[in-house]
């Protein structure tokens, strides 16, 4: 490196490429890709200080909560990189991001590489020759406070994970984890599903019509009330099924009330009582915060929020939007000029206010020093211009963003809503009201540029929907109308709808828990941990969610407490701020404060007794409970004909339950279905002729299947086998232990859906154990063989499947149809391809058929460019076109796996950046 270079270091590549674009010729920038050094796990500590005060967390919570960093293997030769570079510069600027998390990482470069040049630190709010420039124009110290704050939540996650995970390893399951807001997030889609447990439907009827004026014009109106008496609708009913206290008043109309009612009125003459228009306005929602461009990303683009960041991440690292991590909505000057003139030049003066919209803070503790999530530049450039620069992905979430930013600094939509209400006599004698609304948008304003859409879970119910965009026919009061096609409707209320990841994100955001930039990475923790799976765009718990939650409630329900939780947050923004000390604070926390409040220490340290069976235990019926076991959950109830078991107490019968059913979708019928089930679980059905085993049905976790039953071995036949086996030695000369022999494993065969373990009889067991059968050989001697798969029956030769009309073809198709099916034309020029095991559609970024099929490491989902490994922990009967869909954009969005292994480092001391 030449005399007078000025060393700039970003934290990403990607970014420093960007920037080294518009930096002169005597500035050298680089990437620490990351953060280089981190807290280690307590067993990878060096020997001599797992026994020491840091061997519990590599920290030490005696001497102020010093922690102990480490730089990571893979970041060694990175860091030697850094420094060399370091001895050859005359200044050095730290420009990692420009939030809490970029501060600590410039932080840590600044200890490592101890810099005797000049040092600055610089925030890029945008990586364009203007955004560059004003950084430059304004180089300041590393603030120390934020380095408090990210350091006291790291410390603060740390405490809170290794003190509480050991207790749901003990009382629940291996390899589950407590976190600070990963497990108040999965509480709060537990509690929703606990809701819709306890949801007690109502059924209610209305009626619909269509009406004509005399010129012919028709529109529809929904009945409102019945001889003056307003009609009950869905919200007038509580969450048991009842009216609601305050709804008394209103009458619940039956299926004969409704179908008598719709016959009288059919064909009878109705007259407009009322007509009103109000003038309708709609102001333009704010300019993007990271929260608001994960919901709108996923009611939108279908994206995850892990998705979407990623997406961000590089639209920004490469100069195309402003920072992706913020909670403000505040525009630049020149970010609000931009706005409104493209807005001028694209939908023409009008649509442009008088003066700039400024937007109020969404969370008190927003930081206004942030921008809004906007299109990087002085000017803005139209997605048209930027189309041929980017992916797919970065082009819709690019869009996303213009669009909003520009409707921000648009006029407000106008228009008005006309009601109408008329009423008729029914031919027994009652009269009947009906009412109709519409809303006529006569200057669209920013709708010309974008439009908020809702989230699946926060849609009405149809009697709540809003009638928006509906027009009506010119009516005048005391108007003449003829009822036609009055249809009667029966409706039943529906229970709290799940969240979704778009909803969640709103939930987190409203209750003010955790930070935009924790939001993905939270809801990817949940469902890694198998807390949640997605049914759609719904998140479903599981059931080890509802124990690990009662468990957390129960004996930890401080940590788990909503307002607790975002009252952490209050305070690590305190701690930003330099209002708050980080050791006084983490202090409190862990030991306690001096007032009566208790430490996370002291709790742990005094749960007492907790009852594992308790925990995992979950009612669902009347005698009727779900367990939570190693294997997965079961039913379990007494014999109902007090039937007796060996030790002389009564029987417990249970039933696998199976990992499709939801847990609002396990009622008592339900139940009954799997005891009646698992009652015919290990039936013998007879024995096979050809071994002498006996053959068995049983209930499994996947469902009915058949086995064979093998004996096990006899301990002569055991020592025949060691006898039989060489001897062998080790170095020393003494001799190794002998293996014993491992059991063989059983045939086992699933059901044909066409089956039932109360019918299954030998016959069909057998044929089930001789699968995969051979039908016989191609041309050229490969053998063909016919297998029963997780999507139905196939064809196997060599790695070439195709797909079989029915399950009987398994066991009668033979090997000259079976040539006929191959004999037909491959595709894409090779070999013929396996036959898909499911198929979702076009993907909505691509458009290209996104199918899931079976390869060499297990189950993939393609769209013929993008390939991606279906996870372990995702069934694949359960898997859905969104799951399906999402995984291929995280698979197009994933950046380089990063190692991250011990290395050596050193307890935290910490020291300013200071400008010279």
């Amino acid at each position: 490196m030449p005399e007078g270079k000025k060393l700039v270091i970003v934290e990403s590549p990607a970014k420093s490429r960007s920037i080294a674009k518009y930096m002169g010729d005597d500035f050298i920038v680089d990437a620490s890709a990351g953060h280089i050094r981190d807290l280690p796990q307590p067993s990878e500590l060096p020997d001599d200080m797992k026994k020491g005060p840091f061997g519990k967390f590599a920290v030490n919570p005696d001497e102020g909560f010093e922690p102990y960093y480490v730089i990571s293997d893979s970041k060694k030769s990175k860091v030697r990189e850094l420094k060399q570079r370091l001895k050859e510069a005359d200044e050095l600027y730290l420009a990692t991001d420009a939030d809490r998390e970029g501060e600590a990482i410039a932080w840590h470069l600044y200890e490592v590489l101890k810099p005797k040049v000049p040092t600055y630190r610089l925030t890029f709010t945008e990586i364009t020759k203007e955004g560059i420039r004003r950084a430059m124009e304004s180089p300041r110290e590393i603030d120390t406070d934020l380095v408090d704050a990210q350091e006291t939540r790291r410390i603060l996650d740390r405490l809170f994970g290794y003190e509480i995970s050991p207790v749901l390893w003990r009382k629940v399951g291996r390899g589950l984890s407590a976190g600070r807001v990963q497990s108040v997030a999965t509480r709060l889609v537990v509690d929703r599903e606990r809701e819709r447990m306890a949801f007690v439907p109502a059924s209610y009827w209305d009626l619909t019509g269509e009406f004509a004026t005399t010129s012919g014009e028709p529109f529809t109106a929904k009945l409102n009330a019945v001889s003056g008496d307003r009609i009950a609708q869905g919200s007038d009913f509580d969450e048991t099924g009842e009216l609601k206290t305050s709804r008394r008043d209103v009458v619940v109309l039956t299926k004969d009330d409704a179908e008598s009612l719709a016959e009288g009125l059919t064909d009878a003459p109705f007259s407009v009582d009322s007509l009103e228009e109000k003038p309708y306005s709609r102001r333009p929602q704010p300019p993007f915060i990271t929260s608001t461009l994960q919901q709108d990303a996923a009611r939108r683009l279908r994206f995850s929020s892990r998705v979407t960041m990623q997406v961000a991440q590089r639209l920004y690292e490469n100069g195309y939007i402003t920072y992706m991590r913020t909670d403000s909505t505040t525009l630049s000057n020149e970010a609000l000029n931009a706005a409104r003139k493209q807005a001028t030049e694209l939908y023409g003066g009008e649509s442009v206010p008088a003066k700039p919209r400024v937007y109020g803070k969404r969370s008190q503790t927003a930081q206004e020093a942030h921008e809004a999530i906007r299109p990087a530049g002085d000017s803005f450039r139209t997605p048209k211009q930027v189309r041929s620069e980017l992916s797919a992905d970065e082009f819709r979430l690019y869009e996303l963003i213009w669009k909003r930013t520009v409707a921000s600094q648009m006029e407000d939509a106008k228009g008005f809503t006309a009601s109408v209400r008329l009423t008729g006599a029914a031919k027994d004698g009652r009269s009947a009201t009906f009412g109709a609304s519409g809303t006529v948008i006569t200057f669209p304003g920013f709708l010309a540029a974008y439009e908020e859409v809702a989230d699946d879970s926060e849609k009405k119910d149809d009697d709540a929907k809003s009638a928006k965009d509906k027009r009506l026919p010119q009516l005048e009061e005391g108007q003449a109308l003829t009822g036609t096609d009055v249809e009667a409707k029966g409706h039943e209320t529906t229970p709290p709808a799940r969240y979704t990841e778009a909803s969640i994100v709103a939930e987190l955001e409203k209750r003010e828990i955790g930070r935009p930039s924790t939001y993905a990475p939270t809801i990817s923790t949940i469902m890694d941990r198998g807390y949640v799976t997605k049914r759609g765009s719904a998140l479903v718990p599981s059931w080890t969610a509802f124990s690990v939650i009662r468990l957390l409630e129960e004996h930890f329900g401080r940590y788990v407490d909503y307002d607790f939780t975002a009252r952490l947050e209050g305070d690590l923004d305190q701690i930003a701020r330099g209002d708050v000390e980080r050791e006084a604070w983490l202090q409190g926390f862990y030991f306690g404060a001096e007032t009566a409040e208790e430490g996370l220490k002291n709790v742990v340290e005094n749960l007492g007794e907790i009852d594992a069976r308790a925990i995992n235990t979950i009612r669902v019926a009347d005698g009727v409970e779900l367990r939570v076991g190693r294997y997965g959950p079961y039913l379990e109830r007494p014999s109902p004909d007090g039937e007796a078991d060996e030790n002389g107490e009564l029987k417990m019968l249970r039933a696998n339950v199976p990992e499709d059913i939801a847990p609002d979708e396990l009622t008592a019928e339900r139940a009954e279905e799997l005891f009646e089930q698992a009652a015919h679980s290990g039936r013998v059905l007879g024995t096979d002729p050809e071994t002498g085993r006996e053959i068995v049905g049983k209930d499994g976790r996947f469902g009915p299947y058949v086995t064979e039953v093998i004996p096990e071995m006899t301990e002569d036949e055991i020592q025949a086998h060691l006898d039989a086996q060489p001897t062998e030695y080790y170095k020393n000369g003494k001799p190794k232990p002998k293996k014993k022999p491992k059991p063989p494993k059983p045939r086992t065969g699933s059901l044909l859906k066409s089956m039932s373990l109360e019918t299954v009889t030998l016959e069909d067991a057998l044929k089930l154990l001789s699968l995969p059968r051979v039908v016989g050989a191609d041309e050229d001697g490969q053998e063909i063989t016919a297998q029963n798969g997780r999507f139905g029956p196939y064809l196997k030769k060599g790695s070439d499947s195709r797909s079989l009309e029915s399950e009987e073809q398994l066991f009668t198709i033979t090997e000259g149809e079976a040539r006929k099916i191959y004999a037909q034309p491959k595709q894409r020029g090779r070999q013929a391809a396996k036959p898909p095991l499911a198929e979702f559609g076009a993907d909505p970024t691509t458009e290209k058929s996104v199918v899931v099929k079976d390869g060499r490491f297990g189950p993939y989902v393609t769209d013929g460019e993008t390939n991606v490994t279906v996870p372990r922990s995702v069934s694949l009967e359960q898997l859905t076109k969104e799951q399906a869909f999402s995984l291929l954009a995280e698979k197009r969005a994933k950046a380089p796996a990063k190692g991250a292994k011990k290395s050596s480092g050193g307890a935290r001391k910490k020291t300013a950046a200071k400008k010279s």
